[in-house]
Order: C-alpha cells, then structure tokens, then sequence
C-alpha cells in the first residue's frame, strides 16, 4: 500500500479551489450561488474525530503490545489495513471537498460580505476548510501509526547479503 504524499493532497486541494473559485463566479452571473451546508464542517470534523480515536486507540494497543504487557490486546492486521485504507480515502475526498468549499470561500470573500448570508456562507465554507485540514492531518497520523517498522535500512528484507 502506497503512502500517502502531501504534494498529491496540496494539489487536489488547489485544482479544486480554482475550479470551484471558477465556477462560483460563472454560476453568480447567472442567478444566486449555492449555499454551503452547515453540516460540511461537522461532517469532516466527525470524520476527523474518527480517524484521530482510531490512530490513538491503535497506537496505545501497539504499545501495549511492543511493551509485552500481559494485558495488551493487539491489532487485527487486516484491521489496521482497512483503517488506513479508509484515512486515505478520507484525506483524498476531504482535500478534494476542502477545496471546493475554499474556492468558493474565496470568491465570496472577493465579491463582498456586505450581505449577511455571503458572509455566513463565507464562514461555513472557511470552517469546512478548517475540518478537511483536519481530516487530513488525522489520517496522516492513523497512517503513520499503523506502518510497520523499517527493516534494516538495506532493502533486502532484513537479510544481510552475502558478500
């Protein structure tokens, strides 16, 4: 399973930006933009808070377990597999939302928030920037926590070649 890469998520982020940055612009010329919903940035948060109770459960488990303590319940490797696989999917589908919502959030805060709704509207979609950065953060952790340990550094699977 690959890692994932920050440069990937940053330009997601950004491609959506200036694709939503655009199309809020083309969709105001013709009547009222879409609202961002209230619930854009509870929802990426709850998925946040998930992924983050994840990573420090397994993380305090792993210990528990390295350390040999007679209690340690371990982690089910198809487990850890199936919740990274789910951080990642996350971080990608939040950097992508994040996106939109800034794009958008940007355009608003470029056309004025001289009317009450746009300046609602431009607080729901920064806060739902805040929450993607945090869904993404979260699953970055979720994913560094459930990596296993290097081998010996020498790419041949911990055995020494023989010389």
């Amino acid at each position: 399973m690959k890692q994932l890469h920050i440069k990937v998520l940053v330009g997601l982020f950004l491609a959506a930006g200036v694709l939503a940055w655009g199309g809020a612009r083309l969709w105001d010329s013709f009547g009222t933009l879409p609202s961002v919903p209230v619930a854009a940035p509870i929802v990426l948060a709850l998925i946040a808070a998930v992924l983050a109770a994840t990573a420090f459960s397994f993380r305090s488990r792993l210990r528990a377990q390295r350390e040999r303590r007679p209690d340690a319940k371990g982690v089910e490797p198809l487990v850890a597999a199936r919740a990274v696989v789910f951080g990642q999917a996350s971080a990608l589908v939040a950097a992508l939302v994040a996106g939109l919502y800034g794009g958008v959030g940007v355009f608003l805060l470029t056309s004025g928030l001289d009317v009450a709704p746009r300046r609602d509207q431009s607080i729901y979609a920064a806060l739902s920037v805040l929450a993607g950065a945090a869904v993404v953060a979260a699953a970055i952790f979720l994913e560094r926590v459930c990596k296993l340990p290097d081998d010996d550094g020498n790419g041949n699977g911990g055995v020494d070649a023989a010389v």
